[in-house]
């Protein structure tokens, strides 16, 4: 079980979707009035206690009572990024360290040792995913601004996380140097900093004199500030990437278990190291996806643009775009240059596909999730989107390109489609670069229905997911599988357990990314012990669904 919980990967990615209708402020309400009748068991028992108890409930209600409970206007694309920003910085950190703890007590209680839960890398790694400003199908407003909009939303509001798990841990570890050995590692480390942060450096040693752990905190912190305020003149320091940032808090955890101290690495710098872990610098991984018909009119206005003469590649057959793509890729010339406009479609595929390397160029690829093509229904679908990232500079090895199979004729070809493309030089080298070769797959739930109806949806998609596994294991691939799901049994909703349960033996890897859309986010997660216990569930069936694919393996 141990070997099995620090391999498993788990991506739960919030959606927008037109079917939550309640306000944040009702969603805020919902959640006041859970807490109090929570805190209900411990208020005293005493007549005066009771009724002022009473008393805050019935102002509660009136307050909900006469507060609009929906949307009279369609919520703007900055609610709804707010909206899904409560939960990535006031829900799912609460949640993953409560269901950490419980993992631990759980743990014991069966009598496990307890070493071999201690580290992050130990646990399930959590991953939160987003759509809200990167998921443009079907919705135009997404601009590319939009979208660099919301990758530095997410960016400032992990550090702020970061800086305010570190704010606490400097106030908790308030060892003395006068009655705790200080570790010679633990010395070094704060010497090379603080030569390195020159006069803030300095400042923040005097700050804790005789307190060297916590002196080794306040440099941690000025550095993040240095990373929170860009201060990229100045060569380490600052924090280029969150592994960094583990790095210098691992160095921690080895100078409190050299004092004796482990039982307080525990329980106080673990909930920081697992935050970081978690949400990095970058809070969430925003997805971008475009449906396949909109690439090709880009791509038609792009060949027009660049004076290449013929009928329009939309038009073409799938043959000749396969023999116009694969030559095409065989060198890093683009069309066209910086600044030139070539189409409505294609000035703004690669105006966002712009905005993406630039961040990644920046700050690299992790707050940066799949570039993901719906409807798609040939090779050509998805060799398109590395010509848009030869336009702008950006490497193919730098995001992975992800087909989404929606209707049952695309889930019907599905497996001949993933064959072609594992099989394609580009891939191939692409997944040479990767430490373990992951390929990842969307199935979407939704349109399935729409197309056949419920039962061939699932049952489709079941046979799907038979054959896609098949033709990755050829290849030495492990698959991704992405569960496009919403709310209703129609998209795909229903029990976690049961649903993880109906995948078809021996296609779970280990890794799985799910959507949640709409009011589900809410019902799943707007309550601290609710959110903890559906992210339990998730966690729990794919480490069940992993565990008999393996034992079918073997």
């Amino acid at each position: 079980m141990a070997d099995l919980l620090k391999t498993l990967w788990v991506m739960p990615v919030l959606t927008a979707h037109p079917t939550e209708a309640k306000r944040i402020t009702v969603l805020a309400l919902h959640r006041e009035l859970y807490l109090l009748l929570e805190g209900s068991a411990f208020v005293p028992d005493t007549h005066a206690e009771k009724q002022a108890w009473r008393e805050k409930l019935k102002a509660l209600l009136e307050r909900w009572w006469r507060t609009g409970e929906i949307y009279l206007d369609k919520p703007d694309l900055s609610a709804e990024r707010n909206n899904v920003l409560h939960y990535f910085t006031q829900v799912f950190p609460q949640a993953l360290a409560l269901s950490d703890h419980r993992l631990k007590e759980a743990w014991r209680g069966l009598g496990l040792p307890s070493g071999f839960l201690q580290a992050p890398a130990d646990f399930p790694q959590w991953v939160f995913g987003s759509w809200v400003g990167g998921d443009r199908d079907g919705h135009p407003l997404v601009s590319a601004e939009v979208t660099q909009n919301t990758l530095q939303a997410h960016r400032q509001a992990a550090l702020n996380l970061s800086h305010q798990q570190l704010l606490r841990l400097a106030s908790q570890l308030s060892f003395s140097a006068y009655t705790n050995p200080v570790p010679l590692l633990l010395k070094k480390a704060i010497v090379n900093i603080s030569a390195v942060l020159d006069e803030a450096g300095q400042l923040a040693v005097a700050r804790n004199p005789g307190e060297p752990w916590r002196q080794y905190v306040n440099l941690l912190l000025v550095k993040l500030e240095n990373t929170r305020l860009e201060r990229f003149d100045m060569p380490e320091a600052y924090y280029l990437r969150a592994d960094e940032l583990a790095l210098d808090l691992q160095t921690l955890r080895e100078s409190l278990a050299e004092v004796g101290a482990s039982r307080l690495a525990e329980d106080l710098l673990f909930p920081v190291e697992r935050l970081v872990q978690c949400f990095g610098f970058h809070l969430a991984r925003l997805d971008i996806r475009q449906n396949s018909q909109y690439h090709e009119k880009a791509m038609t206005q792009l060949l027009k643009a660049a004076g290449v003469a013929g009928p329009d590649y939309e038009t073409w057959g799938e043959e000749e775009r396969q023999t116009f793509l694969q030559k095409e890729l065989q060198h890093d010339r683009p069309f066209t240059v910086l600044g030139m406009s070539c189409g409505p479609e294609a000035d703004q595929v690669l105006s966002y596909f712009r905005v993406v390397q630039q961040h990644q160029q920046r700050y690299g690829t992790d707050g940066l999730g799949a570039l993901i093509v719906s409807m798609t229904r040939s090779l050509s679908d998805l060799l398109v989107v590395y010509v848009f990232m030869r336009e702008v500079g950006m490497p193919r090895e730098t995001l992975p390109v992800v087909p989404l199979f929606e209707t049952i004729g695309d889930l019907q070809g599905s497996a001949s489609l993933l064959e072609a493309f594992l099989s394609h030089p580009i891939t191939q080298k692409r997944l040479a670069t990767q430490k373990e070769a992951i390929q990842e797959v969307m199935l979407g739930y939704s349109d399935s229905n729409k197309d056949g109806g419920i039962v061939a949806s699932r049952w489709n998609i079941y046979r799907a997911e038979q054959a896609l596994t098949l033709v990755a294991a050829r290849y030495g691939v492990e698959l991704r599988f992405f569960h496009g799901t919403g709310g209703t049994i129609s998209r795909g909703g229903g029990k976690t357990h049961r649903f993880l349960d109906s995948m078809p033996p021996g296609t779970m890897s280990g890794q799985m990314k799910v959507t949640v859309q709409g009011e589900t986010i809410a019902q799943q997660f707007a309550n601290l012990v609710n959110a903890a216990y559906n992210l339990e569930m998730l966690s729990a069936g794919v480490a069940r669904q992993t565990m008999l694919a393996r034992q079918k393996k073997v």
